[in-house]
């Protein structure tokens, strides 16, 4: 059963990262080099899951999510998607509370490139796609590849939201953190304290993948960057 859990977290886990990454990259992006109105007002929607109780995020995810809730309706009625108490509740809640981190993360990340490097490849005729995927995003790689690290590490770790908005259905939504609770209260610390160790190793199996990842490619020197 734990390992069917710890399986099951992982893949959840990964899955919001991945999810939520596009749209973290263009906020942190458009946060990084635009100036336009309304941007106070997305840098403080960015940071209010970080906020706000976990169990506040949730309550809205329900709202938003459930049957009456205007994607969730929408959900239903176009696709018969059920998304409350199911597998994508999970992967929405930990998307929600991922998304910040990473943006906050990626934004250093794209605000230390050298704007000077991104106009001399304009000004030799490369796209904005173009600049953005060559130059930008190789340079600011290392906020890149933090944000994605500290989304994940945050996303194994969610509890609040996703047991309100996915419940503790065993076998379909327990998690990791669920699984430590639920045994908790039961009173089997043995397990508890399997589950955690288990969730400590993994977190630093996925720190240390990520500083490997950000290391500077060989040809490359920190003056670079």
């Amino acid at each position: 059963m734990s390992q069917d859990v710890i399986l099951f977290t992982v893949v959840m886990a990964a899955l919001a990262v991945a999810i939520s990454l596009p749209m973290a990259l263009a906020v942190a992006w458009l946060l990084a080099r635009k100036q336009w109105p309304g941007k106070s007002l997305v840098e403080t929607l960015v940071t209010v899951p970080l906020v706000l109780p976990p169990v506040a995020t949730g309550f809205a995810l329900m709202l938003l999510l459930g049957r009456y809730g205007w994607l969730g309706a929408l959900g239903e009625k176009w696709f018969g998607l059920e998304i409350i108490f199911t597998w994508k509740a999970v992967v929405a809640a930990m998307a929600v509370m991922a998304f910040p981190l990473i943006v906050r993360t990626a934004r250093v990340g794209f605000e230390s490139v050298d704007k000077h490097l991104e106009d001399a490849a304009r000004s030799l005729g490369a796209s904005p796609w173009k600049v953005f995927w060559q130059i930008t995003l190789p340079l600011a790689r290392r906020g890149v590849l933090g944000g994605i690290v500290l989304g994940f590490a945050r996303a194994l770790g969610e509890f609040g939201a996703t047991i309100v908005v996915a419940g503790n259905i065993p076998g379909r939504t327990t998690t990791i953190p669920l699984a430590i609770y639920t045994d908790v209260l039961l009173g089997d610390n043995q397990a508890a304290l399997q589950l955690i160790a288990v969730s400590l190793v993994i977190a630093l199996a996925a720190v240390a993948l990520g500083e490997r990842l950000a290391r500077p490619l060989p040809g490359f020197s920190a003056g670079n960057e």
